[in-house]
């Protein structure tokens, strides 16, 4: 399938797994995750209305984010980026005021990195707070009885401003297998919301991938981060 066809067959699913919840086709939003593809497959994917553009590291970022966002000229709308791997404290830098959205937001010696970025460059970072629900020694993600105790001292960071959680389930062959962790999350959501109030702007549930999107979706994903599915993968 080219990508037409296949941001259709995603969309089909994506709106099947909504209603099946009794949610809202629009209260999902959609990542594509280009890391595997080249720049003029980014490129296309923006063409085509895939506005939201995920990447995992500043080096396999750098070139489509300076065609597509930075000084270059260029007909057209520039993406919104995502950071969605993990990020490292010396690579602040180079994220923070190109991506819009971090959702790998998991201790407080990044939260003050991205805070002094933000500060220096007079702007407001959303993040998303990444959780290890599953427990897994191979997932970055803080434990989910720390993230009550780690909202408070963002307090002092103002320029960051988490509006979510994130989390990675494991990879399973059956996507079922996958619902628990993300029915986690989102009770994590609710308690924080039913201690904080809704003001307290954590209300986004960023999860799902290729394999278990669907799932997600019907525990309350607000956000799904789709490469191989929605974008295929071809080696730069």
């Amino acid at each position: 399938m080219n990508l037409q066809e296949r941001m259709q067959a995603v969309e089909e699913r994506i709106a099947a797994a909504a209603e099946r919840s009794g949610r809202q086709r629009d209260e999902i939003s959609v990542i594509a995750v280009t890391k595997y593809v080249s720049l003029a497959a980014a490129e296309e994917a923006l063409e085509l209305g895939l506005e939201h553009l995920g990447e995992n590291r500043w080096q396999h970022a750098e070139q489509k984010w300076r065609a597509l966002s930075g000084d270059e000229e260029r007909q057209g709308k520039k993406p919104v980026w995502h950071f969605i791997g993990s990020l490292q404290t010396n690579k602040v830098k180079d994220v923070v005021g190109k991506f819009q959205y971090i959702h790998s937001l998991d201790r407080l010696s990044l939260a003050e990195a991205i805070h002094k970025q933000a500060i220096k460059l007079g702007i407001i970072v959303p993040c998303f707070i990444q959780v290890n629900v599953s427990g897994e020694s191979s997932k970055h993600g803080m434990n989910r009885e720390d993230v009550h105790e780690f909202i408070q001292c963002l307090s002092d960071y103002p320029a960051v401003k988490p509006i979510g959680l994130m989390t990675m389930a494991p990879f399973e062959s059956q996507p079922e297998a996958c619902r628990e962790v993300f029915r986690s999350l989102r009770r994590l959501r609710d308690e924080i919301e039913a201690r904080y109030g809704e003001g307290c702007g954590i209300r986004h549930l960023s999860m799902g991938m290729s394999n278990d999107f669907e799932v997600a979706i019907e525990e309350g994903a607000t956000w799904i981060r789709l490469g191989t599915i929605l974008m295929g993968k071809e080696e730069e």
